[in-house]
C-alpha cells in the first residue's frame, strides 16, 4: 500500500511542522521561533508517553513484518536498524495471505485505493472519485457584491465575497430546500503577499488593511448538490448567506463580560467586541449552531509590555500586518484591553443572518484550534477543546443547563446561552509505570504496559449569580481571561501543540490531535533520549482519551496512544497495533473528523515526509483498528482543513496554496484552482465517488 516517494521536495528543518517561512510568518506570527510561552514546570507529556511508544513497538516487532523503504528509503526519516524485525522469507503462509487480504480490502468506510505521496500541484484523489471546486476565494455570495476582480479589490466588494483562507467547514441541513445545505467556512488568516500585487510589508495601505479585515471572519453560502453526483455549487445571494468580518459586532458572554478587564475605551461596558480573528477549527452545535476558535489573535497585536501577554505570545513590537497604524485597538499600548477581547470560541447562529454572534468567555481565552461538543444524558453540553501551542493544554467545559428541543425563539435564545454556565477544566495526564521506568531510552516497562490514566482539574464555575475560581491566587475574571495561567498553576500536563478534539459519535471515545513540538529536548525544555527516533517530536501522534463510565462530565478518564505518526518505517511509529506495512505515512495530524461508521479522519499540515499535506481516514475499532490510509492530497504550499465526511460525499477546505517562501502574485508558486496566469485563491473542494455509491464502501 506504501509508496514513497524519492528524497524531492522536502522541507526545511529550519521551519517547525514543514510549514513554510511564509506560513509561519502569516497564520501565526512565527510563533513557532519565539520563546515558548509556557515556562512552568508542569510535566510534559512527551516523558509520559515515551516509553510507551518504544515497547509497543519492540511488543509488535515480533509479530509483524517489517519492509524496509525502497529506494532512497523515508523521505524526511533517518533508517533506523529494525530490532527485533522477523527475518524475510520466515513469515508463515497464513500471515502472509493475511496481511495481503488486509491491503487489499479495508473498514467499512474506507475501502479505497490509497493516494500514493505525490507533490503534483492539485488535489488528488482516489482512483474511481470524482471532485470539483465548490467555492473559491472572492465569489460574491451576497446581494449587490461584484464578482471577483483582484486588481481592483475594495474593502466593500470582499464583505460580500466568500473570504480568505477557509479553515473549518460545516454542512447544515435546509429543511424544505431539496438538494441544497447550508455551508459554514472559517476564515483564519491573510497572505497579504499573495492577495496584492506589489504588496510592500514595510507599508502596507490602510486600504489593503481594510481588505484584509472583510477577508478574515466567517462566511454562510447555501450550495446545492447536483442529483447525479457528489458536485457541490454555491446559491448566490440566498437570504441565509452571510459574511462575518474583523469589524462585525459581537456579544461578549459569560463570566468575563463586562468586567473591567475587557472594558475599552470604545466599548466601556465590556459586552461588545468588533470582529473575530484567525478562526481555526471549530464545530456544530445539537442545538443548530456553529462554534469557531479563535487561535493566533495574538499576531494581529502590537507594543506590548506585560507578562501576561508575553504567555499569549503577544509581541513588544510593531505586528506583521501593521493593523496599529489605521486602529488603535491593535496597539496595545494605547488600547491594553483589547486584546483581552479575543482568544475565545465563537457561536454562530447560521439560520438567522441578523443574529449577533457570540464569544463565550466561560469556555477561556487561549489559542483555540477548535470546539467540538457532546451532551450528557441529561442533555447538558461538554465542549471540549485544544490550545495550539508548544507545551500547552487542552480543556473541556461542562455546561449546568439543559439543551430544549424546538425552533421557537426562546428556545433558540436559551440554547445559545448553553455555554455561559458550567465549569472550566483542564487536562492533567499520568503514566500507570514508575516515572524511573520511562525514560525514552525504549526499555520495556515493568508492567509492558503503555496506557495511563488522567483527571481533569477544575478551573472556575460560572452560574447565573456569578463566578467561582478553583485556581488559587486568581479571581474567576481571571481565570476566564488568563486561562494559561490557571492552568500553569494547577499543574496540567503540557502537551505537543493540542488542536482539534474530537467525541466519536459512535463509540465516544475523545481524539486529541497534537500536531507536533521541535522544541522537544531543545535547551531547558523537557528532554528526550537520543535512543528515541522522537528525539524532536516533528510528526506529531493522537491520543484516544476514554472518559471514565463513558459519560463526558465524568472528572476521570483513561488515555492510551492511538497513532504516533511519521513514516512507518521508523520504529518510533505507531497505528494502533496494526501491521505497519499496511498503512500510509502520515505526518503533523491537525483537523479530525468522523465517518458514519466511526472511523477517525485525519487532515494534516506541515507534513515532513516529502509529500503534500493530506486527508486520511483510520479505522477506530475492530480488526482494523489502525488501518490508516490516505483519501487525497492538496496542492502545492497548501494545507488540508476542515475535513467533512458525508455518506456520498468528503469536503476539504484548500488553505494557503502556493504559499511557498518567495512566492507572490507576480511570481506564484502554484498555479491551482484556476490555471496558469490566474491568482492563486484557497477553496472548497468536494469529492464523491464516480459511480454515486457511498464513501469507502
Amino acid at each position: 500500500m506504501r509508496k514513497l516517494l524519492p528524497l524531492i521536495g522536502t522541507p526545511s528543518g529550519s521551519h517547525p511542522g514543514g510549514r513554510s517561512a511564509m506560513t509561519c510568518r502569516f497564520r501565526c506570527g512565527d510563533a513557532c521561533f519565539h520563546e515558548v510561552p509556557n515556562t512552568s514546570s508542569n510535566e510534559y507529556v512527551g516523558d509520559v508517553i515515551a516509553g510507551a511508544l518504544s515497547r509497543r513497538s519492540m511488543m509488535r516487532a515480533a509479530a509483524v513484518v517489517t519492509v524496509a523503504a525502497a529506494g532512497a528509503g523515508a523521505v524526511g526519516v533517518a533508517q533506523a536498524p529494525q530490532a527485533g524485525a522477523v527475518p524475510a522469507g520466515t513469515v508463515p503462509a497464513d500471515a502472509a495471505a493475511e496481511a495481503a487480504r488486509r491491503k487489499h480490502k479495508g473498514a467499512r468506510g474506507l475501502r479505497f485505493a490509497p493516494v500514493a505521496p505525490n507533490t503534483t500541484d492539485a488535489v488528488t484523489v482516489p482512483e474511481g472519485y470524482r471532485q470539483n471546486v465548490v467555492i473559491r476565494w472572492g465569489e460574491p455570495i451576497l446581494r449587490g457584491a461584484p464578482a471577483f476582480d483582484p486588481e481592483k479589490q475594495t474593502a466593500k466588494a470582499q464583505a460580500g465575497q466568500f473570504g480568505y483562507n477557509c479553515d473549518f467547514l460545516a454542512l447544515l441541513p435546509l429543511p424544505g430546500e431539496r438538494n441544497r445545505q447550508l455551508l459554514v467556512a472559517n476564515h483564519e488568516y491573510t497572505d497579504e503577499v499573495l492577495m496584492f500585487r506589489g504588496y510592500d510589508a514595510a507599508n502596507p495601505t490602510r486600504e489593503q488593511a481594510e481588505i484584509a479585515w472583510a477577508a478574515h471572519g466567517l462566511s454562510a453560502v447555501v450550495v446545492e448538490g447536483d442529483r447525479k453526483t457528489g458536485k457541490l455549487t454555491p446559491v448566490p445571494r440566498h437570504q441565509l448567506n452571510r459574511r462575518v468580518t474583523a469589524t462585525t459586532e459581537f456579544r461578549l458572554t459569560g463570566p468575563a463580560a463586562g468586567s473591567d478587564l475587557v472594558k475599552t475605551s470604545a466599548d466601556p461596558t465590556g459586552t461588545k467586541v468588533l470582529g473575530t480573528l484567525n478562526n481555526c477549527a471549530g464545530g456544530t452545535t445539537p442545538w443548530g449552531t456553529t462554534l469557531h476558535g479563535e487561535e493566533n489573535f495574538n499576531q494581529y497585536f502590537a507594543n506590548s509590555s506585560r507578562a501576561t501577554d508575553k504567555r499569549y505570545g503577544i509581541g513588544t513590537g510593531a505586528s506583521e500586518r501593521k493593523w496599529e497604524r489605521f486602529d488603535k485597538r491593535f496597539d496595545v499600548a494605547q488600547e491594553p484591553n483589547e486584546v483581552h477581547r479575543f482568544g475565545y470560541v465563537v457561536e454562530l447562529d447560521p439560520y438567522d443572518p441578523t443574529s449577533t454572534p457570540r464569544k463565550h468567555t466561560a469556555l477561556g481565552r487561549f489559542k483555540h484550534e477548535g470546539a467540538t461538543v457532546r451532551l450528557t444524558a441529561d442533555g447538558r453540553p461538554v465542549v471540549y477543546t485544544g490550545d495550539d501551542e508548544r507545551f500547552d493544554y487542552f480543556y473541556k467545559f461542562v455546561g449546568s443547563k439543559r439543551m430544549r428541543h424546538g425552533s421557537s425563539r426562546a428556545v433558540r435564545e436559551h440554547n445559545l446561552s448553553l455555554l455561559d454556565e458550567g465549569t472550566l477544566y483542564v487536562a492533567k495526564l499520568t503514566g500507570d509505570s514508575p516515572a524511573i521506568e520511562i525514560d525514552g531510552t525504549g526499555k520495556l516497562p515493568d508492567d509492558g504496559e503503555f496506557d495511563g490514566s488522567g483527571e481533569w482539574i477544575p478551573l472556575a464555575t460560572a452560574t447565573a449569580d456569578g463566578a467561582v475560581s478553583h485556581v488559587d491566587g486568581m479571581s474567576a475574571e481571571e481565570v476566564f481571561v488568563f486561562t494559561r495561567l490557571a492552568g500553569d498553576k494547577v499543574g496540567a500536563t503540557k502537551m505537543d501543540r493540542p488542536e482539534d478534539i474530537e467525541p466519536n459519535p459512535v463509540t465516544g471515545k475523545v481524539y486529541v490531535a497534537l500536531t507536533n513540538n521541535s522544541n522537544r529536548g531543545v535547551g531547558s525544555n523537557a528532554k528526550a533520549d537520543e535512543a528515541n527516533p522522537r528525539n524532536a517530536n516533528k510528526h506529531g501522534h493522537v491520543l484516544e482519551l476514554t472518559e471514565r463510565w463513558n459519560r463526558p462530565e465524568s472528572t476521570r478518564f483513561a488515555w492510551s496512544l492511538f497513532l504516533v505518526a511519521g513514516d512507518p518505517d521508523d520504529p518510533a511509529t505507531y497505528f494502533a497495533g496494526f501491521p505497519k506495512e499496511g498503512v500510509s505515512p502520515i505526518s503533523c495530524p491537525d483537523n479530525v473528523a468522523f465517518d458514519p461508521y466511526g472511523n477517525l479522519w485525519i487532515s494534516t499540515d506541515g507534513a515532513q515526509l516529502g509529500s503534500h499535506d493530506g486527508l486520511f481516514g483510520v479505522a477506530t475499532r475492530g480488526e482494523r483498528r489502525g488501518e490508516l490510509k490516505q483519501f487525497l492530497t492538496v496542492p502545492k504550499g497548501a494545507e488540508t482543513c476542515g475535513p467533512i465526511i458525508q455518506d456520498r460525499r468528503v469536503l476539504v477546505a484548500v488553505q494557503h496554496p502556493g504559499e511557498i517562501d518567495g512566492a507572490s502574485v507576480e511570481k506564484p508558486a502554484s498555479t491551482w484552482p484556476d490555471g496558469p496566469g490566474k491568482y492563486v485563491r484557497p477553496a472548497v473542494v468536494a469529492v464523491w465517488r464516480a459511480d454515486g455509491c457511498d464513501i469507502g464502501v
